[in-house]
């Protein structure tokens, strides 16, 4: 049999390549940040934006961008505890993902949460490199603040619409970690 002793470019190659894949494909537990009135980060990455969009819900105007470059951890979380109460999948092109017009024109997953302050939707946003979106949960579920709901494989977005009133509390350039950054509180009284 013979092995990869005499070809060490092969076998760093091919070690290189599996460290990559441990390190892309790992999924460490995390801690929420802040209360039940905190909004948290569906997705480890870069703040790219926080700016109205087109597209938004009605009462969430604001679209805050999140881009997970292959270096990011890909596992989704749920930003808040509530029924999944809506889920589409869009088909659309790989283009880069932190092209602003991603979030109109890519593949996606959008996703929409009732809980007891108000509605949260959220997209999962395919890129150039991303190859498939995948979303566990099904429409009626209960989904825990946290919760792993999901990954895009390599480079993507996750865009999560603010609901109007709440206070953003990231900004353009700020690094996020799913399931633990505290990125939105929602309004007093809601």
């Amino acid at each position: 049999m013979a092995g990869l002793t005499g070809h060490p470019l092969a076998a760093a190659v091919l070690g290189a390549a599996t460290l990559f894949l441990v390190q892309f494909f790992r999924d460490p537990e995390r801690r929420p940040e802040g209360g039940d009135d905190t909004l948290i980060s569906p997705a480890d990455g870069t703040v790219l934006s926080v700016a109205e969009a087109p597209e938004a819900p009605p009462g969430a105007r604001r679209r805050l961008s999140v881009f997970m470059s292959v270096f990011n951890c890909h596992v989704n979380r749920a930003p808040a505890s509530g029924r999944l109460a809506d889920y589409a999948y869009v088909r659309g092109q790989k283009g880069a993902a932190f092209s602003d017009k991603a979030s109109a024109e890519n593949e996606q997953n959008r996703i929409t949460l009732v809980t007891p302050s108000g509605s949260v939707t959220f997209k999962q946003i395919a890129g150039a490199l991303a190859r498939r979106i995948i979303f566990y949960p099904r429409v009626g579920d209960t989904l825990v603040r946290g919760q792993r709901i999901g990954l895009i494989r390599f480079g993507s977005r996750v865009d999560l619409f603010v609901p109007d009133g709440a206070e953003v509390l990231v900004g353009p350039g700020d690094k996020l970690k799913a399931g633990q950054t505290a990125i939105a509180r929602w309004p007093r009284g809601a």
